[in-house]
């Protein structure tokens, strides 16, 4: 049922993000006279199709193959490879009739919507959930660095002030792209001297590897216990919901991490634990399991902010959030390409990005992940790969500078070409989610 429902999620993201990227192409083609010849949802493989429809000389339907969708555009050698109407003369409606400008506006207009929508979700967004974050100067007690803070020198109750030499206003600026895109300067305070550290070109490598978590977290004080498990150890030691965890093994415990670490260090083992009930104290011996747990969830004292903003205020913060994604996808491949992050860490393909939509449809989630597709499809539309918008673009680009149209023969070979680098890449990208989500 699980899968269901993420698979469910999935193609429901996807229908939304390829529906509108190709309405982009055939109202842009519409509109300069070029007759539309097909508008497909998901590929029509073979032939085999769904279903479909015929309206205004246009046949719209839905394929079997959920890849992508498509738009025929008459006159113009496309993925389709049919270059039946091209022996003929071009026609005034026919895509290759048409001046350069109004063709390169067509095959960008599937990455403008693409943008649009984008920045039109996270405009909503921000309008009605406004903006919780945990302000930086009110952790006072510093940050707690994991695998991959501790090897760049972070230490735990480091107080993070500056990054670049701007000073930290939000805690999220610390494990923003302007620091995990690598190469930055942190600049901390520890026991009230300051000290930069550089960030390594290739951190972004080591994220992805242990997850953004294992950079820093706040360092955050334990109130209480929030939930006890049914079943677990804790309950069978006779923790309560409320109880307040006072000392492990006869060490005062502040503060999370410190309780983690005592758990860590006790695995498999009996801990006494003190905890504050009813005003008394309540000594209890739970047993930790073999992953450092023993199931209880705690509250903790984490220090936050909200802002809400109006109708016309949330537009440049979700249109600045929705681009801030495209920019730091893009120095992503820019990391990939220039071997700072492999490609197999870098990629997600269909099963991970069910993944992240989960097994509970939570419309808050669903809607942030497709306006973060969206961006992504708009950039990756736009690399300049024979096939792509981005590699039409960059084609008709050097038409307009040389004033003359390059050949059919080079444009089919082109479109071959750009066929086979599209299809090895998804053969990457669906055999590294297979590794990553169901062989591990």
């Amino acid at each position: 049922m699980d899968g269901l429902v993420m698979t469910g999620q999935l193609l429901l993201g996807l229908s939304i993000l390829i529906i509108l990227h190709e309405a982009g192409h055939f109202f842009a083609a519409r509109a300069f006279g070029i007759k539309v010849e097909k508008f497909y949802l998901f590929f029509d493989a073979w032939g085999f199709k769904l279903f479909s429809f015929k309206y205004k000389g246009c046949e719209y339907g839905m394929g079997w193959l959920p890849l992508g969708g498509y738009v025929k555009i008459a006159g113009m050698i496309d993925e389709s490879m049919d270059t039946e109407q091209l022996a003929g003369p071009p026609q005034p409606w026919e895509f290759r009739s048409k001046p350069a400008w109004q063709r390169l506006i067509v095959m960008l207009g599937g990455v403008a919507v693409n943008i649009v929508l984008g920045m039109f979700i996270f405009w909503m967004l921000t309008f009605k959930m406004g903006e919780t974050y945990i302000p930086n100067e009110k952790l006072v007690s510093g940050v707690v660095p994991g695998k991959v803070g501790k090897a760049i020198g972070i230490e735990t109750g480091d107080r993070i002030v500056a990054v670049n030499g701007t000073k930290v206003v939000r805690f999220d600026e610390i494990t923003s792209s302007k620091v995990l895109m690598g190469g930055g300067t942190l600049t901390i305070n520890r026991n009230g001297e300051s000290k930069d550290i550089h960030v390594p070109g290739n951190i972004l490598d080591e994220v992805a590897d242990h997850g953004v978590t294992e950079f820093v977290q706040p360092r955050t004080s334990i109130s209480s216990v929030a939930e006890v498990l049914p079943g677990s150890k804790a309950a069978a030691a006779g923790f309560e919901k409320g109880d307040s965890i006072l000392s492990v093994n006869g060490k005062q415990i502040t503060y999370f991490d410190e309780f983690q670490q005592q758990l860590m260090a006790k695995k498999n083992n009996k801990i006494n634990v003190n905890v504050y009930r009813n005003s008394q104290v309540v000594t209890l011996m739970p047993v930790v399991g073999e992953d450092g747990t023993i199931g209880v969830s705690l509250n903790m004292n984490v220090p936050t902010e909200s802002l809400n903003h109006g109708l016309w205020a949330s537009l440049p913060i979700g249109a600045s959030k929705a681009w801030g994604m495209f920019t730091d996808n893009a120095k992503g491949i820019g990391k990939v390409v220039t071997g700072q992050v492999k490609a197999q860490k870098a990629f997600t393909g269909p099963v991970g990005i069910a993944n992240m939509f989960g097994a509970e449809v939570n419309w808050l989630k669903f809607w942030t992940l497709v306006g973060l597709l969206s961006m992504a499809l708009a950039l990756m539309n736009l690399l300049p790969i024979p096939a792509l918008d981005g590699g039409h673009a960059v084609f008709l680009i050097i038409e307009m500078v040389k004033g003359s149209p390059l050949s059919d023969k080079f444009m089919e070979r082109a479109q071959l070409v750009g066929f086979v680098i599209i299809v090895a890449l998804m053969v990457f990208v669906l055999g590294n989610d297979i590794f990553k989500y169901v062989l591990n």
